[in-house]
């Protein structure tokens, strides 16, 4: 097989960039997490990542010298235990109606409410995380799925039989899920500021009604699979798991496979490139609106002006991953954002899951906000402290870098593999040529989320972290 010479040249320079980078004077302004933490590291550190992160995109894209082999298929099919999808289920269940009832009838202190915590840490961090590097546990978790499978029992034990479900309109395709990522992300980061409340309440009732509605008319499977919010959601970023369903979650299989080689099967689909961009815009722009740069530019927050900020700003970055894919092939562009979703998850949310998620224990010892203290432990907080902040720090950008890194590699792998299945009508030294040019747009487009989001680390917070 022919093989591509790489570019020696291109790492000397890029290293000395990066030396000049850690030379500069001067520290940045500490950014806070959840107002908690301070940054060890100067500005500058960050910036060298930024080079390094370059230095290791490119020499990929240029420095390519053959063409990979498909990717193996799962392994063999093992039974999740009964137990197990039945405890889960109950726990999405309960979940979702303990958040329902104290957010819209009750009036509790903000580290009692469960709705913020369950939606906001536990769903939109642990799940994820969950989803991307396990498997796919929301598949059981799902309480809109269960309370569909209830009120199907219900009608058929009362006689009542359900409608025959409509055919789903093609032109849809994700879209829905789109607009609901969509909604919860404004809802998030312009509304509730990554609170609870009964607007939270409100909010998931609707949602609620919606999605059991569309269940009822498309038939359940098919709105899950294709405008339910999370469902979508978690599929997409689970295909970087080690572990994905084999069958209907009700089956309980599941086969392990290869790290990141779901990112490579089936088709990419115009709105899953924008529902992942989407969730990277949504990261992005929760870290840029609380520094003082953006504060300064922009002005005290308002809920008008933060919708405007944050659609304007999710546009481009949908926008231009449309655009690059035009070129580099929707294969490629998704598999190069889920990763990096995935790091910028945990780079800008390890300590609201590590400290915050500790308010479970608030939440069990007066689970109403009714003063009641069943556990005794009235006046505890959750504490950050056993957390050393070099390390968390550490975390942070190896997580970024990391999953820059994994991008980097599935996305070009995945347009290599594309080029691959044009060798028979191109030409081994043809298809390696537009290999190359279809690269660049991408590895472009990943360097400069990567530089936004390690920039906005190194900067002074106004606000704590959501």
């Amino acid at each position: 097989m022919r093989r591509l010479t790489p570019l020696r040249g291109l790492l000397a320079p890029l290293a000395a960039a990066a030396a000049a980078l850690v030379g500069l004077p001067g520290t940045a302004a500490a950014h806070q997490l959840n107002g908690r933490f301070e940054s060890p590291l100067p500005l500058a550190v960050y910036l060298a990542g930024a080079a390094i992160a370059v230095a290791l995109s490119f020499g990929l894209v240029l420095g390519r010298r053959e063409l990979p082999q498909p990717m193996p298929e799962p392994g063999p099919p093992f039974v999740v235990p009964r137990w197990v999808r039945l405890a889960l289920t109950g726990a999405g269940l309960l979940g979702w109606a303990w958040a329902l009832v104290v957010s819209l009838l009750v009036a509790v202190p903000t580290d009692a409410d469960p709705g913020s915590l369950f939606l906001w840490v536990y769903g939109w961090v642990g799940l994820a995380l969950v989803s991307a590097l396990l498997g796919p546990a929301w598949s059981w978790l799902d309480p809109f799925s269960t309370l569909a499978r209830i009120a199907g029992r219900v009608g058929q034990a009362l006689g009542v039989g359900a409608p025959a479900s409509a055919a789903y309109p093609e032109r849809l395709g994700r879209w829905p899920a789109v607009a609901g990522l969509a909604f919860f992300i404004w809802l998030e980061l312009a509304v509730t500021g990554g609170g609870g409340g009964r607007v939270l309440g409100l909010a998931l009732l609707g949602y609620t009604a919606v999605t059991l509605g569309a269940m009822l008319v498309y038939g359940r499977t098919t709105w899950r699979a294709q405008g339910e919010t999370f469902s979508v959601w978690f599929e997409l970023i689970g295909r970087l798991a080690p572990l994905v369903l084999d069958g209907p979650p009700e089956a309980g299989r599941l086969r392990r496979r290869r790290f990141t080689s779901g990112l490579f099967r089936g088709d990419w689909r115009a709105a899953e490139l924008a529902l992942v961009a989407l969730a990277v815009a949504g990261v992005i722009f929760d870290g840029l609106s609380q520094t003082d740069v953006w504060f300064n530019l922009l002005g005290e927050h308002s809920v008008a002006s933060a919708t405007v900020q944050l659609a304007v700003f999710a546009g481009v970055v949908i926008g231009l991953a449309l655009l690059v894919s035009r070129v580099s092939g929707r294969a490629a562009v998704g598999a190069g954002l889920v990763p990096i979703a995935t790091g910028y998850i945990i780079a800008h949310y390890l300590t609201l899951l590590l400290i915050d998620g500790q308010r479970i224990i608030v939440v069990l010892d007066d689970p109403f906000g009714q003063g009641w203290h069943w556990l005794g432990l009235a006046g505890w907080q959750p504490s950050g402290s056993w957390l050393p902040p070099p390390a968390a720090w550490a975390a942070m950008f190896a997580a970024v870098v990391g999953g820059h890194v994994v991008g980097a590699l599935s996305g070009h792998g995945a347009a290599a593999l594309e080029a691959a299945a044009e060798v028979e009508t191109l030409g081994e030294a043809t298809a390696l040529r537009r290999l190359r040019r279809r690269e660049l747009p991408l590895a472009c487009l990943m360097v400069g989320l990567t530089v936004l989001t390690l920039w906005s680390l190194g900067q002074q917070l106004v606000r704590p972290a959501t």
